[in-house]
C-alpha cells in the first residue's frame, strides 16, 4: 500500500491510499480519483514533507499542516454522503457487481453495499480496487 497526500484544482488537500503507484496512475488515468471534499476530478499528487525518524522514538512529520479531529471527522462524513447519494446501492452483491465492472461486463459506475471479509480477500486477489465506506453517523 502506498499513502498520497492529494490536492484538488480548488485547493483541498487530503490523504488517499493505493494498493501501489501503478494503481494510482491507472485510476488516476480512468478518472475515479476525486476530490474527498468537493468531488472536484482535477486532483494532483500535492507536495509532501518526509518524515524524519529520531533515534529511539516515533516518527514525527516535519510539516503541522494536519487537519484536527472534528474537520477529519467531517470529511469522512461528507465523503460517506457523497457516496450514498452519487453511487447505486447493491446490497450483498456489492463483489459480484464490483467484478462486473473490472472486468467490463456492465458499464462502469459506482457501488456500495455489503461484502463478507471472504469477498473483499477475493476482490484484493483479483486486483479489484474498492475502499470501505467510513461508518460515521452524525452523533459519531
Amino acid at each position: 500500500m502506498i499513502q498520497y497526500s492529494l490536492q484538488c484544482s480548488k485547493g483541498h488537500r487530503f490523504d488517499a491510499w493505493f494498493k501501489s503507484a501503478t494503481a494510482y496512475d491507472e485510476q488516476q488515468a480512468r478518472g475515479i480519483v476525486t476530490c474527498a471534499q468537493c468531488g472536484d476530478g482535477q486532483v494532483e499528487k500535492a507536495p509532501m514533507a518526509p518524515n524524519v525518524a529520531r533515534s529511539g522514538q516515533e516518527r514525527l512529520p516535519l510539516s503541522s499542516a494536519h487537519p484536527d479531529a472534528a474537520k477529519f471527522r467531517e470529511m469522512l462524513r461528507q465523503y460517506r454522503r457523497k457516496v450514498m447519494t452519487e453511487a447505486d446501492y447493491v446490497g450483498d452483491r456489492f463483489a459480484e457487481e464490483a467484478r462486473k465492472i473490472h472486468f467490463e461486463e456492465v458499464e462502469a459506475r459506482g457501488i456500495y453495499g455489503e461484502a463478507s471479509r471472504d469477498d473483499l480477500a477475493g476482490l484484493i486477489e483479483d486486483g479489484i480496487d474498492f475502499l470501505p465506506l467510513p461508518d460515521m453517523s452524525e452523533d459519531n
